[in-house]
């Protein structure tokens, strides 16, 4: 993304797209997404791509469901017109074990490490954790009920990652279904 302060960093926040419902909270990590949730995740992506927001860096969760909306957000970032365009290069992807279940200072961490050259990174995680770093982030912007399935909080700062953190001003919200 291209805006007219260089320091400029934004912070794509995603909700993991809607999973199926699990037998056993033991087999929690291993749900995949639904149906909706599979279009959900590439409407996702495309609204991402329409605006711009294609991420140098992603940080995806190793559970089945955040893999597979990173995987439904890269195939809908690479559009169709009039709502997408070409994703442009390639994203260094890290799928982390330690935002599965993360406390919101545990995914600022984890932010708070991408490389200082990326200009947009994207965090795909669980609730309450993405919400709670969302409001965090921008309490203003904070909605009651947290972020949704398939929702998009956007942040930007204009400190770099390692000083990134409260003061990222929600620029935008949305929430993607196919």
């Amino acid at each position: 993304m291209t805006d007219a302060h260089p320091e400029t960093r934004t912070l794509v926040l995603l909700r993991h797209a809607k999973a199926e419902q699990g037998s056993d909270a033991a087999d929690d990590a291993n749900r995949s997404l639904s149906a909706r949730g599979d279009a959900d995740a590439a409407a996702a992506g495309a609204w991402l791509a329409h605006h711009g927001l294609l991420p140098d860096v992603v940080i995806c969760s190793t559970a089945r469901r955040t893999r597979q909306t990173w995987h439904g957000v890269a195939m809908g970032m690479t559009g169709s017109p009039p709502e997408g365009g070409p994703t442009g290069p390639s994203p260094t992807v890290r799928y982390e074990p330690g935002a599965y279940d993360a406390h919101p200072e545990e995914l600022l961490a984890l932010v708070r490490t991408v490389d200082p050259a990326a200009r947009t990174a994207l965090l795909i995680a669980h609730n309450p954790g993405i919400s709670l770093l969302s409001a965090y982030l921008d309490p203003e912007g904070t909605d009651e009920e947290g972020l949704r399935t398939a929702e998009v909080a956007v942040h930007t700062g204009t400190v770099g990652w390692a000083e990134f953190g409260p003061g990222a001003s929600l620029t935008a919200r949305h929430t993607a279904r196919g």
